[in-house]
């Protein structure tokens, strides 16, 4: 009988692991389909929602920062911010510590945004079945942010 409190050995975590990584895909597959689906209510793409996501939880960032927060490539996240600039949902402003790199900050209307998406996925969330504690939930959520850490210095061969 194997004590599921105790630490796991080395294979049979990465097994483990390998399992999470397995559901983690498709969950997240799911949820972009389920914000692409719902765009006609704010009409926002994926994208757009993780930049006004980070800017609501972090305030005016650069696309830069913007870019390493969510491992994406600067590019990709201009892209972005270029879109919800463009449905005047963000706004550049000056960078005090950087002149050539502008802050980008929500308006009233991203604000209005992308609350209104989250307060419509909290209702689906709301309706997760499973009696779940939170002790699970912070377990999820730590097992999730180390493999992240993990993955931030693994270096692909």
């Amino acid at each position: 009988m194997t004590n599921i409190d105790a630490p796991l050995a080395p294979d049979a975590l990465a097994d483990r692991l390998a399992e999470v990584f397995a559901l983690v895909g498709p969950l997240y597959r799911r949820a972009q389909r389920a914000v692409e689906q719902a765009a006609p209510v704010e009409g926002l793409s994926v994208g757009v929602r993780a930049v006004l996501d980070l800017l609501r939880e972090n305030g005016p960032m650069t696309v830069p920062q913007m870019g390493r927060a969510q491992a994406l490539s600067r590019q990709f996240v201009q892209r972005m911010v270029n879109e919800a600039a463009a449905r005047q949902l963000v706004e550049r402003v000056p960078n005090p510590a950087h002149q050539r790199s502008s802050l980008i900050r929500l308006t009233d209307t991203g604000a209005a945004a992308i609350t209104a998406v989250i307060a419509r996925e909290h209702g689906v969330l709301r309706r997760t079945g499973g009696q779940l504690t939170g002790a699970e939930v912070a377990a999820c959520v730590r097992v999730l942010t180390q493999m992240l850490e993990l993955l931030d210095h693994v270096e692909v061969n």
